[in-house]
């Protein structure tokens, strides 16, 4: 899908593409799907670039992407949740999720402050999406149940290589030599 015309049906979050900032576009307003990849949306919209998140592509009249947990029983942050969030988020330019490309390097759980911590790095230092992966990261694992804050830290030590790609994920990028 792409070059498809749509228009807003109610006010819809997205971020603007590459810095991140979150903006509203409002109901009513004619947008652009450029792009649809890992059930998130890139549109043009009012002459900037902004990406929407495939929970929020019903307020476009797209198909939303539905995040999906379990209640726990209790109070506890449930790890395999997180990871569960991690694996719906994709490389805006790579049609693989971050953690099969080996983007996420550490995810630590504070239960008492209910806070989540992430390592994770880029496939190049000067990649330009940085910002935008940050702000899924933070958006999907917030819906964690019980999740009250996400933190993501950006490292380069060590450096990416495709040898921190699952098999999964070198198969589909045709990387698996």
């Amino acid at each position: 899908m792409t070059n498809k015309l749509v228009v807003a049906q109610v006010d819809c979050p997205a971020r603007l593409v590459p810095a991140g900032t979150r903006i509203i576009i409002p109901k009513d307003t004619f947008v652009t799907v450029t792009q649809a990849l890992g059930g998130n949306y890139t549109v043009a919209v009012n002459g900037n670039m902004a990406r929407v998140d495939g929970t929020d592509a019903a307020a476009l009249g797209l198909q939303a992407e539905k995040l999906v947990f379990t209640e726990p029983a209790g109070s506890e942050i449930n790890e395999d949740q997180v990871w569960q969030a991690l694996k719906s988020i994709y490389d805006p330019e790579i049609p693989v999720n971050l953690v099969d490309l080996g983007l996420i390097y550490d995810v630590s759980i504070g239960q008492q402050n209910k806070t989540i911590d992430v390592e994770m790095t880029l496939t190049a230092p000067g990649c330009g999406m940085g910002p935008v992966m940050i702000s899924d990261i933070k958006y999907r694992v917030s819906k964690v149940p019980n999740v009250e804050s996400v933190n993501v830290e950006l490292v380069f030590d060590p450096p990416w290589t495709r040898e921190m790609m699952s098999d999964e994920a070198k198969l589909e990028t045709g990387m698996f030599y």
